[in-house]
């Protein structure tokens, strides 16, 4: 059976409220497809403006088969290119980050200027067009320091995504900061099945000594309903929005982000073991105290948590049907000095502890989804609403981008 008519079937039998078919977990084919019709059309986090602050630096992302450059121009503007050669297809860049005066790539010597401009090919011909050969774009937006990218042809607009979340990210000023510490780990679990432990809370006081420390398990807070009974969350919403901070929850009507500004338990301030701050220099402008952590998340690639000493960013990247590496960033303001106004394990331990039991969940998840006795159970009302939300985005963006279903009876 065609691979996109066998998962249309399957998005069509799907029990609204249940976790998905066995097949959306682990299969070879639902992987290849999602990879090339979501992952190859949706935007997608790419990283921070801060890690590419001078002339000529570049970064690379790679999700599935594409990869792109990403880099400053002499102008200062942060541009994306498809990381292959005009000439025969090889890879540009070969490093994930660095520093060029021009992309060389490394077979032929075909050399590009910053705007993507072939300046060197040798002995072409007489006829040959070097206009014509120019890199190919990819789509790439900066929005209050982050970094999208999309590699579709026709990218949807990211105005109202800029629009929508730039005031939440602006006070935190992320283009003045520097990523102070990075890891990658690779979880054994399916990308969506990272997401969807992601999206509850109700594993966390089982699950997150360290995390709970700070974080409250509220399914007000962790979830995307109930909000409007919480006196505790709309007195922190009022209390920062009178101070300009923009906070109050917001679900976009596709679902694919939402952002909000949400309190941390008693009078801690920051994601570290004492609940005070991890980075003695807060970012920005921001002079109110015990404004929580700003909310963020996009799928398919990122969530984030925008605090007032530091902020994580967690990058998403599926590499195979049951393996999904997860990123994550720690940034502090760039005038922040290690062993002085910050300690790096301060900084990270919480979420690192974090990320390493959530790495061992979604892998036991992954093992017991893979059991001839799994079948799609029911969402908590309760605790996993969010879960569900991921969901029904995940169905509804695969259902869009496949197109209309037509049942194998109506086809004939």
């Amino acid at each position: 059976m065609d691979a996109s008519y066998r998962v249309q079937s399957l998005l069509a039998a799907r029990r609204p409220g249940y976790s998905l078919a066995q097949e959306f977990y682990g299969d070879r084919a639902v992987f290849d497809l999602e990879m090339d019709t979501l992952f190859l059309n949706e935007w997608l986090f790419a990283g921070h403006g801060c890690e590419i602050p001078e002339v000529g630096d570049y970064t690379t992302y790679r999700v599935g088969r594409a990869e792109a450059i990403i880099l400053r121009g002499a102008d200062g503007e942060i541009r994306a290119f498809h990381n292959a050669c005009r000439h025969r297809g090889s890879r540009i860049c070969q490093s994930a980050q660095g520093n060029a005066a021009r992309l060389v790539c490394p077979y032929h010597q075909w050399t590009y200027d910053l705007e993507g401009k072939v300046l060197f090919a040798r002995e072409m011909g007489q006829d040959f067009d070097p206009n014509a050969f120019k890199l190919k774009p990819v789509a790439c937006e900066s929005v209050g320091g982050y970094l999208f990218v999309n590699f579709s042809d026709a990218p949807p607009d990211f105005a109202p995504v800029r629009a929508r979340i730039e005031p939440y990210m602006l006070p935190h000023r992320l283009e003045y900061t520097k990523v102070a510490h990075k890891t990658t780990i690779v979880e054994k679990g399916n990308w969506k099945l990272v997401w969807e432990n992601n999206r509850e809370c109700y594993h966390c006081s089982g699950s997150h000594p360290e995390l709970c420390r700070t974080f409250t398990d509220a399914p007000t807070i962790t979830g995307v309903e109930q909000t409007g009974g919480d006196n505790f969350l709309q007195d922190h919403w009022n209390r920062c929005e009178a101070a300009g901070l923009p906070s109050r929850f917001y679900l976009d009507d596709s679902g694919q982000y939402r952002v909000m500004r949400v309190p941390l338990l008693r009078d801690t301030e920051s994601f570290t073991m004492s609940g005070k701050p991890a980075c003695s220099k807060p970012l920005g402008a921001i002079r109110e105290q015990r404004i929580g952590s700003m909310l963020l998340f996009h799928y398919p690639s990122s969530w984030n948590h925008l605090l007032r000493d530091h902020a994580i960013s967690f990058h998403v990247n599926p590499i195979g049907p049951q393996e999904t590496e997860v990123t994550t960033r720690w940034l502090v303001r760039k005038d922040a000095v290690e062993g002085v106004d910050y300690d790096l394990k301060t900084l990270t331990e919480v979420w690192d502890a974090t990320n390493d039991q959530d790495r061992l969940l979604v892998e036991q998840n992954q093992l017991g989804v893979n059991s001839p006795a799994y079948e799609p159970g029911p969402y908590s009302p309760i605790h996993e609403t969010g879960v569900r939300q991921f969901t029904d985005w995940y169905c509804d963006a695969m259902t869009r981008q496949l197109g209309a279903f037509v049942p194998a009876a109506a086809a004939e």
